[in-house]
């Protein structure tokens, strides 16, 4: 039997989303034991000055996820995708979180709270095949369990070196219709919906939450980003026959959000469980725009050199 002093286990501690969730949760006083390859990098070694327990191990050796999840009462599980330009590996990352969740359910934890993608429609023809077959591990397990499938970060207007999102030189370039509204969330917003879930095991049990927390245009939010930023920042939306040759998968995506309309998330309903879901102009407020900002100055810097 599980109790509130034993550890929740994060994976993927070392990226965005773990990164949030283990520090949150950290915040609230609820121990945190961190999944991480390598004990000396820079992140872990942060997470560890911030009370969080390491745990070395991989996805790639179940053994290791067994030892990690051994006296812990939940896991947040963020399987790592394996993405190239021709797709994703959804059958590796499917793997890994199917060995995850069955090391949860050997080592007897209480609760799973499993973080996909948000979806938009038909989810296999755009790189989401391998999430969903994690979700139906998870419902088939018998652990108890919440899905939440988060849409576009807006973390992602840093984004460099990337044929699509991020800002180069003031022009955010993308795949999305410039005059549809647009979900996103904020990463830090998608540990506190962990944060909930794990306080609240019985309530939260069986439950799949589409997250976002606002729905803009790509042409107002690249004029909000200017106006935050003081830089000017216009929309660019990527054609057809340019998606396509980037990739498959980046072109299927193309094709989904006109056919769909996009992600569903209810707003109203998400923001009555968390009232203080982050808008665009509250994430460009609370140093969104000051990190743009830099990486615009940076830019100019070297294009003037």
């Amino acid at each position: 039997m599980s109790s509130q002093h034993d550890p929740i286990l994060v994976t993927g501690g070392t990226g965005k989303q773990g990164g949030v969730t283990a520090r949150r949760l950290r915040a609230d006083g609820i121990p945190v034991r961190v999944l991480v390859r390598d004990p000396d990098a820079p992140a872990a070694r942060a997470l560890a000055a911030a009370g969080a327990e390491l745990a070395i191990g991989d996805f790639d050796a179940p053994d290791t996820l067994l030892a990690a999840a051994t006296g812990a009462r939940g896991v947040f599980a963020v399987p790592p995708a394996t993405y190239r330009v021709a797709g994703w590996d959804g059958d590796l990352e499917a793997r890994r979180g199917i060995a995850l969740i069955e090391a949860a359910r050997t080592a007897g934890v209480d609760h799973v709270v499993f973080t996909g993608v948000g979806s938009l429609g038909d989810d296999i023809a755009w790189g989401a095949h391998g999430k969903q077959r994690i979700e139906e591990a998870l419902v088939a397990s018998g652990l108890r369990y919440t899905v939440l499938r988060p849409v576009r970060f807006m973390e992602n207007y840093l984004l460099q070196g990337s044929p699509v999102d991020g800002i180069a030189h003031g022009v955010h370039r993308h795949l999305f219709p410039a005059d549809r509204p647009l979900q996103m969330i904020a990463v830090d917003d998608i540990a506190v919906f962990a944060a909930l879930a794990f306080a609240d095991p019985d309530r939260f049990h069986g439950q799949i939450l589409e997250l976002a927390g606002d729905a803009v245009t790509p042409v107002a939010a690249a004029a909000a980003i200017a106006r935050a930023t003081g830089h000017p920042v216009r929309y660019e939306e990527v054609s057809e026959a340019e998606a396509e040759a980037i990739g498959p998968e980046i072109v299927n995506v193309w094709r989904v959000t006109r056919e769909t309309g996009g992600w569903h998330a209810d707003l109203p309903a998400l923001r009555e469980l968390h009232p203080g879901l982050w808008t665009l102009d509250t994430w460009l407020a609370s140093g969104g725009a000051d990190r743009i900002g830099a990486l615009l100055d940076a830019q100019k810097a070297s294009a003037a050199r």
